[in-house]
Protein backbone atom coordinates (compact mmCIF):
# COMPACT_ATOMS: atom_id res chain seq x y z
CA UNK A 1 0.00 0.00 0.00
CA UNK A 2 2.19 2.96 -1.06
CA UNK A 3 1.08 6.56 -1.90
CA UNK A 4 1.51 6.23 -5.87
CA UNK A 5 -0.73 3.34 -6.02
CA UNK A 6 -3.25 4.99 -3.98
CA UNK A 7 -3.25 8.11 -6.15
CA UNK A 8 -3.24 5.92 -9.22
CA UNK A 9 -6.69 4.12 -7.92
CA UNK A 10 -7.59 7.28 -6.70
CA UNK A 11 -7.59 9.23 -10.18
CA UNK A 12 -9.42 6.04 -11.69
CA UNK A 13 -11.83 6.02 -8.62
CA UNK A 14 -12.71 9.34 -9.38
CA UNK A 15 -13.30 8.93 -12.96
CA UNK A 16 -15.09 5.79 -12.70
CA UNK A 17 -17.50 7.80 -10.25
CA UNK A 18 -18.14 10.79 -12.65
CA UNK A 19 -19.19 8.73 -15.36
CA UNK A 20 -21.48 6.11 -13.52
CA UNK A 21 -22.17 7.40 -10.47
CA UNK A 22 -24.28 5.09 -7.79
CA UNK A 23 -26.05 3.04 -10.44
CA UNK A 24 -29.97 2.21 -8.88
CA UNK A 25 -29.89 -1.44 -10.69
CA UNK A 26 -27.41 -2.51 -8.78
CA UNK A 27 -28.12 -1.34 -5.26
CA UNK A 28 -31.50 -2.13 -5.55
CA UNK A 29 -30.25 -5.56 -5.69
CA UNK A 30 -27.45 -5.09 -3.16
CA UNK A 31 -27.32 -3.67 -0.02
CA UNK A 32 -24.94 -0.28 -0.64
CA UNK A 33 -22.14 -0.40 1.45
CA UNK A 34 -22.93 2.92 3.37
CA UNK A 35 -26.71 1.15 4.47
CA UNK A 36 -23.84 -2.29 5.45
CA UNK A 37 -21.84 0.36 7.84
CA UNK A 38 -25.52 2.40 8.76
CA UNK A 39 -26.62 -1.36 10.65
CA UNK A 40 -23.44 -1.66 12.65
CA UNK A 41 -23.96 1.86 13.71
CA UNK A 42 -28.02 1.06 14.68
CA UNK A 43 -26.98 -2.22 16.63
CA UNK A 44 -24.45 -0.26 19.17
CA UNK A 45 -26.88 2.38 19.33
CA UNK A 46 -29.64 0.12 20.42
CA UNK A 47 -27.47 -2.28 22.52
CA UNK A 48 -25.02 1.12 24.41
CA UNK A 49 -27.60 3.94 24.32
CA UNK A 50 -30.26 2.64 26.03
CA UNK A 51 -32.85 5.11 27.90
CA UNK A 52 -31.93 3.65 31.45
CA UNK A 53 -28.45 4.68 31.59
CA UNK A 54 -26.81 7.58 32.67
CA UNK A 55 -25.12 10.06 30.69
CA UNK A 56 -22.18 9.24 32.03
CA UNK A 57 -22.28 6.11 30.55
CA UNK A 58 -23.68 7.00 27.90
CA UNK A 59 -20.82 9.17 26.63
CA UNK A 60 -18.70 6.34 27.76
CA UNK A 61 -20.30 3.63 26.01
CA UNK A 62 -20.31 6.12 22.49
CA UNK A 63 -16.44 6.33 23.03
CA UNK A 64 -16.24 2.51 23.12
CA UNK A 65 -18.08 1.85 20.39
CA UNK A 66 -17.14 4.46 17.97
CA UNK A 67 -13.24 3.33 19.00
CA UNK A 68 -14.60 -0.29 18.20
CA UNK A 69 -16.50 0.99 14.60
CA UNK A 70 -13.56 2.58 13.42
CA UNK A 71 -10.89 0.00 14.26
CA UNK A 72 -13.84 -2.76 12.72
CA UNK A 73 -14.00 -0.87 9.57
CA UNK A 74 -9.84 -0.30 9.31
CA UNK A 75 -9.00 -3.65 9.76
CA UNK A 76 -12.19 -4.71 6.96
CA UNK A 77 -10.42 -2.47 4.29
CA UNK A 78 -6.54 -3.77 5.54
CA UNK A 79 -8.20 -7.43 4.28
CA UNK A 80 -10.09 -6.30 1.17
CA UNK A 81 -6.90 -4.51 0.45
CA UNK A 82 -4.65 -7.63 1.12
CA UNK A 83 -7.38 -9.94 -0.52
CA UNK A 84 -7.02 -7.45 -4.01
CA UNK A 85 -3.23 -7.74 -4.27
CA UNK A 86 -3.30 -11.04 -4.70
CA UNK A 87 -5.00 -10.96 -8.04
CA UNK A 88 -2.26 -8.23 -9.61
CA UNK A 89 -3.94 -5.95 -12.36
CA UNK A 90 -7.43 -7.67 -12.03
CA UNK A 91 -7.19 -6.60 -8.32
CA UNK A 92 -6.68 -3.14 -8.85
CA UNK A 93 -9.29 -2.70 -11.17
CA UNK A 94 -11.82 -4.14 -8.23
CA UNK A 95 -9.97 -1.54 -6.48
CA UNK A 96 -11.01 1.06 -8.23
CA UNK A 97 -14.43 0.19 -8.30
CA UNK A 98 -14.53 -0.44 -4.36
CA UNK A 99 -12.91 3.24 -3.63
CA UNK A 100 -15.18 4.66 -6.37
CA UNK A 101 -18.52 3.30 -4.46
CA UNK A 102 -17.39 5.48 -1.85
CA UNK A 103 -17.17 8.95 -3.86
CA UNK A 104 -20.15 11.01 -4.49
CA UNK A 105 -19.55 13.21 -7.48
CA UNK A 106 -22.30 12.17 -9.72
CA UNK A 107 -25.03 11.03 -7.07
CA UNK A 108 -24.61 14.19 -5.53
CA UNK A 109 -24.41 16.22 -8.62
CA UNK A 110 -27.46 14.69 -9.70
CA UNK A 111 -29.72 14.72 -6.54
CA UNK A 112 -28.55 18.90 -6.53
CA UNK A 113 -29.82 19.07 -10.61
CA UNK A 114 -32.77 17.28 -9.51
CA UNK A 115 -34.05 20.62 -7.50
CA UNK A 116 -33.49 22.40 -10.11
CA UNK A 117 -35.56 20.09 -12.28
CA UNK A 118 -38.11 19.88 -9.86
CA UNK A 119 -38.52 23.78 -9.97
CA UNK A 120 -38.34 24.29 -13.39
CA UNK A 121 -41.62 21.27 -13.77
CA UNK A 122 -43.24 21.54 -10.48
CA UNK A 123 -42.97 24.85 -9.59
CA UNK A 124 -42.18 24.98 -5.59
CA UNK A 125 -44.23 22.14 -4.65
CA UNK A 126 -41.68 20.30 -6.57
CA UNK A 127 -38.64 21.96 -5.39
CA UNK A 128 -39.36 21.59 -1.87
CA UNK A 129 -39.98 17.65 -2.83
CA UNK A 130 -36.52 17.32 -3.92
CA UNK A 131 -34.81 19.14 -1.57
CA UNK A 132 -36.45 17.35 1.47
CA UNK A 133 -34.49 14.30 -0.14
CA UNK A 134 -30.79 16.40 0.44
CA UNK A 135 -31.16 18.41 3.26
CA UNK A 136 -32.99 17.97 6.57
CA UNK A 137 -34.67 21.18 7.10
CA UNK A 138 -38.51 21.37 7.19
CA UNK A 139 -39.52 21.91 3.39
CA UNK A 140 -42.74 23.58 3.75
CA UNK A 141 -41.19 26.97 5.84
CA UNK A 142 -39.05 27.15 2.38
CA UNK A 143 -39.61 30.03 -0.16
CA UNK A 144 -37.74 29.11 -3.88
CA UNK A 145 -34.93 31.15 -2.88
CA UNK A 146 -34.49 29.24 0.23
CA UNK A 147 -35.45 25.80 -1.54
CA UNK A 148 -32.09 26.91 -4.25
CA UNK A 149 -29.83 28.01 -0.89
CA UNK A 150 -30.62 24.66 0.28
CA UNK A 151 -29.38 22.97 -2.63
CA UNK A 152 -26.35 25.16 -3.22
CA UNK A 153 -26.00 25.02 0.85
CA UNK A 154 -25.92 20.77 0.06
CA UNK A 155 -23.71 20.82 -2.95
CA UNK A 156 -21.02 23.03 -0.89
CA UNK A 157 -20.99 20.69 2.37
CA UNK A 158 -21.51 17.62 0.47
CA UNK A 159 -18.18 18.65 -1.81
CA UNK A 160 -16.02 18.40 1.65
CA UNK A 161 -17.14 15.20 3.17
CA UNK A 162 -18.28 13.67 0.27
CA UNK A 163 -15.79 14.01 -2.15
CA UNK A 164 -12.79 15.79 -0.98
CA UNK A 165 -12.70 14.19 2.68
CA UNK A 166 -12.45 10.32 1.28
CA UNK A 167 -10.46 10.66 -1.34
CA UNK A 168 -8.02 12.54 0.78
CA UNK A 169 -8.49 9.58 3.14
CA UNK A 170 -7.88 7.37 0.81
CA UNK A 171 -4.53 8.87 -0.71
CA UNK A 172 -2.98 8.75 2.28
CA UNK A 173 -3.84 5.80 3.99
CA UNK A 174 -5.41 3.58 1.79
CA UNK A 175 -8.76 1.35 1.84
CA UNK A 176 -8.79 1.38 6.18
CA UNK A 177 -8.44 5.05 5.60
CA UNK A 178 -11.33 5.37 3.46
CA UNK A 179 -13.71 3.20 5.34
CA UNK A 180 -13.18 3.68 8.82
CA UNK A 181 -13.77 7.28 7.45
CA UNK A 182 -17.17 6.75 6.36
CA UNK A 183 -17.99 4.66 9.09
CA UNK A 184 -17.26 7.81 11.08
CA UNK A 185 -18.69 10.00 8.56
CA UNK A 186 -22.27 8.06 8.64
CA UNK A 187 -21.94 7.61 12.39
CA UNK A 188 -21.97 11.41 12.76
CA UNK A 189 -24.72 11.79 10.05
CA UNK A 190 -26.83 9.16 12.58
CA UNK A 191 -26.00 10.18 15.92
CA UNK A 192 -23.45 13.04 16.20
CA UNK A 193 -26.65 15.43 16.20
CA UNK A 194 -27.29 16.91 19.70
CA UNK A 195 -31.11 15.32 20.14
CA UNK A 196 -31.62 14.48 23.97
CA UNK A 197 -30.88 10.80 22.45
CA UNK A 198 -27.45 11.43 21.00
CA UNK A 199 -26.03 14.51 22.98
CA UNK A 200 -23.62 11.95 24.91
CA UNK A 201 -23.65 9.03 22.66
CA UNK A 202 -22.89 10.52 20.05
CA UNK A 203 -20.40 13.14 21.41
CA UNK A 204 -17.21 11.44 20.18
CA UNK A 205 -18.43 10.57 16.99
CA UNK A 206 -19.23 14.23 16.30
CA UNK A 207 -16.28 15.31 17.46
CA UNK A 208 -13.78 13.06 15.87
CA UNK A 209 -15.79 13.48 12.57
CA UNK A 210 -15.40 17.06 13.31
CA UNK A 211 -11.41 16.42 13.52
CA UNK A 212 -11.30 13.89 10.30
CA UNK A 213 -13.19 16.27 8.26
CA UNK A 214 -10.71 19.66 8.63
CA UNK A 215 -7.83 19.34 6.00
CA UNK A 216 -10.57 18.59 3.30
CA UNK A 217 -12.69 21.59 4.10
CA UNK A 218 -9.63 23.52 4.05
CA UNK A 219 -8.75 21.54 0.55
CA UNK A 220 -12.36 21.98 -0.84
CA UNK A 221 -12.18 26.13 -0.60
CA UNK A 222 -8.86 25.90 -3.53
CA UNK A 223 -10.99 23.41 -5.09
CA UNK A 224 -14.17 25.37 -5.14
CA UNK A 225 -12.05 28.83 -5.79
CA UNK A 226 -10.27 27.07 -9.01
CA UNK A 227 -13.66 25.86 -10.31
CA UNK A 228 -14.54 28.93 -10.20
CA UNK A 229 -11.92 30.24 -12.05
CA UNK A 230 -12.57 27.85 -14.90
CA UNK A 231 -16.44 28.72 -15.05
CA UNK A 232 -16.82 31.94 -14.00
CA UNK A 233 -13.39 33.95 -14.37
CA UNK A 234 -10.62 35.60 -12.14
CA UNK A 235 -13.64 37.51 -9.79
CA UNK A 236 -15.58 34.86 -9.06
CA UNK A 237 -12.35 32.32 -7.90
CA UNK A 238 -11.09 35.89 -5.54
CA UNK A 239 -14.81 36.24 -4.27
CA UNK A 240 -14.49 32.47 -3.40
CA UNK A 241 -11.16 33.08 -1.19
CA UNK A 242 -12.19 35.76 0.14
CA UNK A 243 -16.16 35.34 1.42
CA UNK A 244 -14.24 31.45 2.19
CA UNK A 245 -11.44 33.42 4.40
CA UNK A 246 -14.06 35.96 6.08
CA UNK A 247 -17.02 34.19 6.51
CA UNK A 248 -16.04 30.30 6.86
CA UNK A 249 -16.56 30.62 10.19
CA UNK A 250 -19.62 31.91 11.17
CA UNK A 251 -21.20 28.31 10.82
CA UNK A 252 -22.13 26.53 13.36
CA UNK A 253 -19.89 23.73 12.20
CA UNK A 254 -16.15 24.45 12.75
CA UNK A 255 -16.02 22.54 8.76
CA UNK A 256 -19.59 23.29 6.86
CA UNK A 257 -18.96 26.86 6.34
CA UNK A 258 -15.43 26.96 4.56
CA UNK A 259 -16.91 25.09 1.32
CA UNK A 260 -19.82 26.76 1.92
CA UNK A 261 -18.63 30.28 2.32
CA UNK A 262 -16.05 29.56 -0.65
CA UNK A 263 -19.36 28.66 -2.93
CA UNK A 264 -21.43 31.47 -2.01
CA UNK A 265 -18.40 33.75 -2.81
CA UNK A 266 -18.16 32.07 -6.18
CA UNK A 267 -21.95 32.77 -7.30
CA UNK A 268 -22.10 35.96 -5.62
CA UNK A 269 -24.93 34.29 -3.63
CA UNK A 270 -26.22 34.74 0.18
CA UNK A 271 -26.43 31.52 2.01
CA UNK A 272 -27.17 30.01 5.43
CA UNK A 273 -29.15 32.21 7.76
CA UNK A 274 -31.95 31.30 9.81
CA UNK A 275 -33.33 27.59 9.00
CA UNK A 276 -36.40 25.70 10.66
CA UNK A 277 -35.55 21.65 11.81
CA UNK A 278 -38.38 19.73 13.07
CA UNK A 279 -40.18 23.03 14.15
CA UNK A 280 -36.99 24.42 15.68
CA UNK A 281 -35.92 27.72 14.45
CA UNK A 282 -31.85 27.49 14.32
CA UNK A 283 -30.62 31.07 13.95
CA UNK A 284 -27.14 31.96 11.81
CA UNK A 285 -25.79 34.51 10.47
CA UNK A 286 -25.69 35.21 6.76
CA UNK A 287 -22.77 33.58 4.64
CA UNK A 288 -21.99 36.45 2.46
CA UNK A 289 -24.09 39.20 3.60
CA UNK A 290 -23.00 40.95 0.88
CA UNK A 291 -24.19 38.79 -2.31
CA UNK A 292 -27.81 38.64 -4.04
CA UNK A 293 -30.30 37.67 -1.39
CA UNK A 294 -32.55 35.37 -4.10
CA UNK A 295 -30.97 32.50 -5.03
CA UNK A 296 -32.39 31.04 -7.97
CA UNK A 297 -32.39 27.87 -10.36
CA UNK A 298 -29.48 29.53 -12.45
CA UNK A 299 -27.37 29.63 -9.21
CA UNK A 300 -28.13 25.79 -8.69
CA UNK A 301 -27.15 25.21 -12.42
CA UNK A 302 -24.08 27.37 -11.89
CA UNK A 303 -22.50 25.75 -8.72
CA UNK A 304 -22.86 22.18 -10.46
CA UNK A 305 -21.19 23.65 -12.69
CA UNK A 306 -18.42 24.44 -10.36
CA UNK A 307 -18.60 21.60 -8.44
CA UNK A 308 -17.66 19.67 -11.63
CA UNK A 309 -15.07 21.78 -12.11
CA UNK A 310 -13.49 21.41 -8.68
CA UNK A 311 -14.07 17.70 -8.86
CA UNK A 312 -11.75 17.92 -12.45
CA UNK A 313 -9.14 19.54 -10.38
CA UNK A 314 -9.09 17.31 -7.60
CA UNK A 315 -8.60 14.62 -9.80
CA UNK A 316 -6.32 16.32 -12.04
CA UNK A 317 -3.69 16.97 -8.75
CA UNK A 318 -4.05 13.20 -7.93
CA UNK A 319 -3.01 12.81 -11.56
CA UNK A 320 -0.02 14.86 -11.28
CA UNK A 321 0.91 13.90 -7.64
CA UNK A 322 1.44 10.43 -9.12
CA UNK A 323 2.67 11.33 -12.16
CA UNK A 324 5.81 13.08 -9.94
CA UNK A 325 6.37 10.30 -7.69
CA UNK A 326 6.99 7.46 -10.66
Amino acid sequence: MTLDHNLLVLVLALLLDRIVGDPDALWMRLPHPVVLLGNAISRVDRMFNRAELHKRDRRRNGVWSIAGLLFLSGVAGLVLYWFFSLFGLPGILLEVICVAVFMAQKSLADHVEAVAAGLKSGGLSGGRLAVSRIVGRDPETLDEPAVCRAAIESLAENFSDGVVAPALWYAVFGLPGLFAYKMLNTADSMIGHKSERYADFGWAAARLDDFANWPAARFSILLIAAGAWLRRGSTACREALRIAARDGGLHRSPNSGRPEAAMAGALNVQLAGPRVYSGVVVMEPMINGGGRDSATVADIEDGVSVFYASCSILAAAALVLFLVLL
